[in-house]
């Protein structure tokens, strides 16, 4: 965290700050993250539910500034497994020139592992643990079938009376008790696949916008080996 980036990182690291929605515009970094704010901004724009930016003051003195920087370790750091030490915070807070680049650059890393991450567990965490216990499979008896059967295909225009769908229980109703039973549990695990389908697709959005963070990446460097290349050639 306290090394020096060099030319080519801190092009990549002002690049990826810029495409970062801020309060306040991107001037002078050195004292634009003095006092915390846009770093607490930083994280929530990724990760909106992990940072109150009501508690991180917009501040000018030194106690203030030490103390957001403080509240960041300790309620938002900490869960992406990243820590600012103390002397580095006196240093970021007296806007100290080149100490607050490779602290975020840091936090960029940690960052963009936390989407991984999330995106690799969130069947683990929201899913697997609660839908994922089979339940024993009841064999419906082949008389109840062959009762089954009529309804399973019956036309969608013969359930609606008066321009109304009947209620399910009406159709329940009718049926033997066991098969009630039977169809209802169906239904249910129905509504459970409809919450998978709700979670794979809460997947596909987050690889679609960690895509899109690489893909920003991938635009920078492209962008400065072109620079690179057009300056050797002009030697």
């Amino acid at each position: 965290m306290d090394q020096e980036l060099n030319e080519e990182e801190l092009q990549q690291l002002y690049a990826w700050i810029d495409k970062i929605s801020l309060s306040r515009p991107k001037r002078h970094i050195t004292r634009d993250f003095s006092d915390g704010v846009m770093a607490a901004e930083v994280v929530k724009y990724f990760f909106p539910k992990l940072v109150d930016l009501h508690n991180y003051i917009p501040a000018n003195s030194t106690q203030q500034k030490i103390s957001n920087w403080h509240l960041l370790n300790r309620k938002v750091f900490s869960k992406l497994n990243f820590h600012v030490p103390e002397e580095t915070v006196k240093r970021i807070v007296l806007s100290t020139a080149g100490v607050i680049e490779p602290v975020l650059n840091a936090l960029r890393d940690k960052i963009d592992k936390k989407l991984e991450q999330t995106t690799d567990n969130i069947l683990d965490l929201e899913y697997y643990d609660t839908r994922n216990q089979e339940k024993p499979h009841t064999e419906i008896p082949q008389t109840e079938v062959k009762r089954l059967a009529p309804l399973a295909g019956e036309d969608e225009k013969s359930r609606i009376k008066n321009g109304k769908p009947r209620h399910t229980a009406q159709f329940y109703s009718d049926m033997d008790p066991t098969l009630q039973l039977i169809l209802q549990e169906k239904e249910q695990a129905v509504m459970a696949l409809k919450e998978t389908v709700e979670i794979l697709q809460m997947k596909v959005n987050r690889l679609e916008h960690l895509v899109h963070l690489k893909d920003m990446r991938i635009e920078d460097l492209t962008r400065h080996l072109e620079t690179y290349k057009a300056k050797g050639n002009t030697r």
